[in-house]
């Protein structure tokens, strides 16, 4: 079997994304030259978890490919795709939590320093983790990245606020007042565990909890993705790009 026999979008997938993509045939320059090869090529990378050099031939120079990829992670255009696919107003639940993911010590060295590139060491080594939020469906609406030792809480407002939603779900890690406040400032009930040590004790609903697995789901098949399992991405910025790249994914499959 071939590397083209073996593409992950479909002509309707790509007819979907190719609507966000700046550039097409008819436009001068490289920006233009076929951009679903361009695409498949980058979600070869994103799949595999192969070093770039190894793309193989059919896709082109990989030198090419791989600056063409950083260029557009600089100017947002995967961002852009992702939030364009992931426009769905069924925004009933939201669920949030993190995962850890291990970093290649290729990883490290970026200009700006660990912290700045969204690195941590721990007794596991170099690490990143992935906050997000996913919508009832379980597909993910919004993430962030930190160095992996970062807490779960401090994150969790940014990544529910302007996001509608009738209930927000999230372990115990987030039972804080302050994110209990930020729910219910948009209008959402909090499903959240009381946090053992709290004195007072909030209502819970595990009827809805049970919902919350969806998160843990949307978790695996993002990491089905080897390089978002493993981060060998220098720069956050990257890193992110690859992240976004697999969710997009999630969201036209």
């Amino acid at each position: 079997m071939g590397v083209l026999d073996r593409l992950i979008l479909s002509d309707e997938q790509w007819e979907r994304m190719a609507l966000h993509i700046i550039g097409d045939e008819r436009t001068r320059g490289s920006s233009g030259r076929n951009n679903r090869l361009f695409v498949e090529a980058v979600l070869w990378i994103v799949r595999t978890g192969s070093p770039w050099r190894d793309l193989p031939e059919v896709f082109g120079e990989w030198n090419s490919v791989f600056r063409r990829f950083s260029r557009w992670s600089r100017k947002g255009v995967w961002w852009r795709i992702f939030e364009a696919m992931s426009d769905d107003p069924d925004f009933e639940y939201l669920i949030v939590d993190s995962t850890i993911v291990r970093a290649h010590q290729h990883a490290a060295g970026g200009k700006k320093g660990a912290e700045d590139q969204a690195l941590g060491r721990s007794r596991g080594g170099l690490s990143t983790k992935i906050h997000m939020a996913v919508r009832g469906l379980g597909c993910p609406v919004r993430f962030a990245l930190t160095a992996g030792q970062k807490g779960d809480a401090p994150q969790a407002e940014a990544l529910i606020e302007g996001l509608p939603a009738d209930v927000v779900m999230a372990d115990t890690a987030y039972d804080s007042d302050k994110l209990r406040q930020a729910i219910a400032d948009i209008g959402a009930k909090a499903v959240i565990p009381n946090n053992p040590s709290r004195a007072r004790k909030h209502p819970f609903d595990k009827h809805l909890y049970a919902q919350r697995h969806l998160i843990e789901c949307c978790f695996s098949k993002l990491k089905q993705f080897r390089r978002v399992a493993t981060r060998f991405e220098k720069t956050a910025r990257n890193y992110r790009a690859v992240v976004t790249i697999a969710a997009i994914v999630l969201w036209i499959r």
